[in-house]
């Protein structure tokens, strides 16, 4: 017999779009219950890069853990900058706009998943939340009397629910009318590797858009202890229509003129794993229903551009929990009231997934790309404000308005 418990809040799933919905509720004293499929820790294929826009976060929860990841230099490594390469090879190294002695922290880190994800889940409140983890969802009803979400042997009824499933998304499924859509997805493959030469100092990462991978890129990131997260990622709408074979690609890429020499010495450390990301390409896509929200890669905000999903994650579990709250206080968990998380979301970081989305289109170009590059080498201005998507979050405004391409690239 199942075992029923009652809560006003439900959040599935306990990655980094779980985990901050889970603390900004335990700061509004809102009981709820976490449900985790898998068991603490658990791997995650990702990039593993933490931009500036997860450092904000976490200094909004706690300031003190940046502390915490500062000194943890055995999971955690500072990123102080970018490197970018054009198809025909041509490269610029962007510091980020702090240096590393004109701050407390980074702007960014590099750390595998399984440790950051481990280190943000033991963050929760347990005083409010209840946390369930290796239960599987099975199903999940929603009516106009509440939340019914069934596993294996517990059944929890809600007023609201949190989607934070990731690409399994069967909330997004079943409710939201998702589905499988190439254009707005993306196929990529990781690796970990010991003894990558040439890894910057400061921990710069690397973004290389090799032609063979275009629309999509190369990268090299840093980790602790002389590792590198190595992967490629790849539109899966190309990967279906030109049968690519990423794994192949990959290879061929670490075997290529440019990264030969590198990656001579370089030892896998493990298999390399695939995985797919639902992309914030589909112009306001709904991530809200009755009684339900979609949050992080349930709610496909992935940046179409740069790939990286952790940031937004957060941030809709923020607003998301925001919005449980107000819906809490005036008891109404209907579509229209909950329509205002899409609102919040779309107004704070739909223009720069638009943009993203543009550029994704851009560098399908190669030489346009490649005189783009160029063009950044050359440039003060944009040298600088290209951070945005690693760096400082107020800098994406600008990139709304076309006018600040034409003024930029231009003059």
């Amino acid at each position: 017999m199942s075992q029923i418990i009652e809560t006003d809040i439900v959040i599935i799933g306990a990655g980094p779009a779980g985990c901050s919905a889970s603390l900004y509720l335990a700061q509004f004293g809102i009981p709820h219950v976490v449900v985790e499929k898998e068991v603490y820790p658990r791997d995650k294929v990702c990039g593993d890069a933490l931009s500036g826009k997860v450092v904000s976060q976490l200094k909004k929860i706690n300031p003190a853990w940046l502390d915490e990841l500062k000194l943890d230099t055995q999971e955690f490594i500072p990123s102080w900058g970018v490197v970018f390469s054009a198809p025909d090879g041509n490269e610029v190294a962007i510091p980020f706009k702090h240096k590393p002695h004109e701050t407390e922290h980074s702007p960014g880190f590099v750390t595998k998943r399984v440790d950051y994800d481990y280190w943000l889940f033991q963050k929760l409140d347990r005083k409010w939340a209840k946390v369930l983890e290796g239960t599987e969802v099975k199903d999940v009803i929603i009516n106009e009397m509440g939340v019914s979400v069934i596993s294996d042997n517990t059944e929890i009824k809600a007023k609201l629910l949190i989607s934070a499933e990731g690409t399994r998304a069967l909330v997004a499924k079943k409710y939201g009318g998702y589905k499988m859509e190439h254009q707005h997805y993306c196929a990529g493959l990781r690796a970990y590797y010991d003894g990558v030469k040439g890894l910057h100092k400061d921990g710069f990462i690397e973004l290389h858009f090799v032609k063979e991978s275009l629309p999509g890129y190369f990268w090299i990131f840093p980790l602790p202890n002389g590792q590198a997260n190595v992967g490629i990622g790849m539109l899966s709408k190309y990967v279906s229509k030109k049968k690519v074979n990423l794994k192949k690609l990959m290879l061929e890429v670490l075997e290529s003129e440019k990264f030969k020499e590198r990656f001579k010495d370089a030892r896998l450390q493990d298999k390399i794993q695939g995985w797919g990301l639902p992309l914030g390409s589909k112009k306001k896509r709904p991530i809200s229903g009755n009684r339900f929200m979609l949050i992080g890669d349930s709610g496909s905000l992935i940046d179409p551009f740069t790939g990286e999903g952790i940031g937004n994650a957060m941030f809709s579990g923020k607003w998301a929990a925001e919005q449980a709250r107000d819906s809490l206080a005036t008891n109404d968990f209907s579509a229209n009231e909950l329509h205002k998380y899409d609102q919040t979301v779309y107004k704070k970081i739909g223009g720069e997934l638009m943009v993203s989305a543009w550029m994704q289109k851009f560098i399908k170009l190669p030489w346009l790309f490649n005189w783009m590059i160029g063009k950044i080498k050359r440039n003060d201005e944009l040298r600088e404000t290209i951070t945005f998507m690693f760096d400082d979050v107020d800098l994406r405004k600008k990139f709304t308005n076309p006018m600040f391409y034409l003024r930029i690239l231009f003059k």
